[in-house]
């Protein structure tokens, strides 16, 4: 995963000081980002909050990002513990910290014996909310990678988690912090593109695979943790390294990137707090998965499928929310003479704007800035992004709308990195980007588009009951059953 946009523009400064600023930084190519508090006294070694990261990856998995997050953190607090189910991890993870961590293999033993302020969580997903909902518990802000639930029920068990023990939680649906989607959702906000918005949201394609072999359980991993509250399953390389793909752990690209572009979307058009009316389309999971597959009994350990990938391979969904706006979420997405894997695409009746992690482009982009927002390949290799030249041509009416759009979607906050402003709002107790509000209400779309696969049918959500009405299946599946020994004590 791509490390955050460090250079965003200030937005809390002065149209004149941030004028000075800005033609002094354009010359020199960067603008950085603008320490906090709590950064400065952290920088000085001063009031650090203590920090254990739980699920760190490592050369014998795939999943990293667990490790990305804590580094992250700990450049701006004090590491003091590390927490892995694989032993050969947990030693590489400490090895960075001159071996002078205290290591755990089972998280529960890490909070009998530690307290730390501040815990990141970057285990595979079916373990966010456990693990989140212990540390919350044990009175701790938690830094939590994406997806943050693996169902529906999840998500309202941490949303009254997180109301009821007033710390602060963030998110890792990091794109609320960069540069480009931000741009994007104030363009969008601005009006430019009209009414009637509609996002596409591309996210492509989860891979075919399998069936594969079971074999022997690496020295140093506990399996049996780590499947944790799922259904007992002889191990795998694939099973472990690529959970995304199976729904016992993961969601597949809905919960994957679909947590990502579909937040971005709901947050653009105003839906963050908005339910879902009805889900509907059409798609298809892996070929393992047989017709009429009872995936209730599959979920409860009474049916099985071979060890191999089974989320959803196609699909094109259409989510329409309460006061009649509308999503799409594509495996691809092609209409006219437009066709994208990975990108947001909003169009309105006056315009329409593309974004990815690499460009922002449209007719609006170049309309306000005089070229699109993109991060551009030099010869060398390198990639640079074209921010502080576009804003160097545009006027002071402009700058100003933006400088206070920006200031408005971060919560009356500068733009930072999405770590930073987590820790800032350590500091002073705040709201951070990605609060769990409203990445539950995107995670629950992406469930549904989930429930909606797996029943070959469309939805229909009722907001106040929070329920899918009469619909049993449906219902069913917005829950699991938990392993015995690793139920919820909620």
């Amino acid at each position: 995963m791509m490390t955050p946009d460090q250079h965003a523009m200030p937005t809390n400064a002065s149209r004149r000081s941030f004028l000075k600023t800005t033609s002094a930084m354009v010359g020199a190519g960067a603008i950085p980002s603008i320490w906090t508090s709590r950064n400065t006294s952290a920088a000085a070694g001063t009031n650090k909050p203590t920090i254990a990261a739980i699920g760190v990856g490592g050369s014998r998995g795939r999943y990293n990002q667990g490790r990305a997050i804590a580094n992250a953190a700990a450049k701006l607090g004090q590491m003091i513990a590390v927490c892995d189910v694989d032993a050969l991890h947990n030693d590489e993870f400490n090895a960075a910290y001159d071996g002078k961590l205290k290591t755990y293999q089972d998280y529960r033993k890490l909070f009998e014996n530690e307290k730390p302020d501040v815990v990141t969580i970057g285990t595979p997903d079916h373990w966010h909310v456990p693990i989140a909902l212990h540390a919350l518990d044990h009175g701790c802000d938690v830094y939590c990678e994406k997806p943050l639930t693996l169902t529906i029920a999840e998500g309202e068990l941490i949303r009254k988690a997180v109301e009821k023990s007033g710390r602060v939680f963030q998110v890792g649906t990091m794109q609320r912090s960069w540069n480009l989607f931000m741009h994007a959702v104030a363009i969008v906000q601005s009006g430019r593109l009209g009414d009637n918005v509609v996002a596409h949201c591309g996210i492509d394609p989860a891979p075919v695979g399998g069936p594969f072999e079971a074999t022997p359980v690496p020295e140093g991993l506990d399996w049996d943790l780590w499947l944790g509250p799922t259904v007992k399953k002889d191990y795998s390389m694939e099973r472990r390294r690529f959970f995304r793909w199976y729904l016992e752990y993961s969601g597949g690209k809905m919960t994957d990137w679909g947590a990502h572009h579909v937040d971005i979307a709901q947050w653009a058009l105003g839906l963050d707090h908005t339910h879902i009316q009805t889900v509907s389309g059409t798609g298809a999971l892996t070929p393992i998965v047989p017709d009429q597959f009872n995936w209730n009994k599959f979920f409860d350990g009474e049916a099985d499928l071979p060890n191999a990938y089974n989320s959803a391979t196609q699909f094109n969904i259409e989510l329409t929310f309460e006061g009649g706006k509308k999503i799409t979420v594509n495996d691809k997405y092609e209409s006219g003479d437009t066709s994208f894997g990975n990108g947001i695409l909003f169009e309105g009746d006056k315009g329409r704007i593309f974004v990815n992690r690499s460009k922002l482009q449209g007719s609006a982009v170049k309309e306000i800035f005089g070229d699109n927002l993109e991060k551009k390949r030099l010869a060398n290799g390198k990639r640079v992004d074209n921010f502080q030249e576009c804003f160097a041509r545009v006027d002071d009416a402009t700058r100003t709308e933006f400088e206070e759009a920006f200031t408005k979607l971060n919560k009356g906050k500068r733009v930072t990195s999405h770590m930073e402003n987590f820790f800032t709002c350590i500091e002073d107790r705040s709201e951070p980007m990605s609060d769990v509000s409203s990445h539950i209400n995107s995670m629950n779309s992406l469930h549904m588009c989930n429930i909606s696969l797996m029943l070959g049918r469309a939805l229909e959500w009722n907001g106040a009951a929070r329920n899918f009405g009469s619909d049993d299946q449906a219902n069913a599946l917005m829950t699991r059953k938990r392993r015995e020994g690793f139920e919820l004590d909620v």
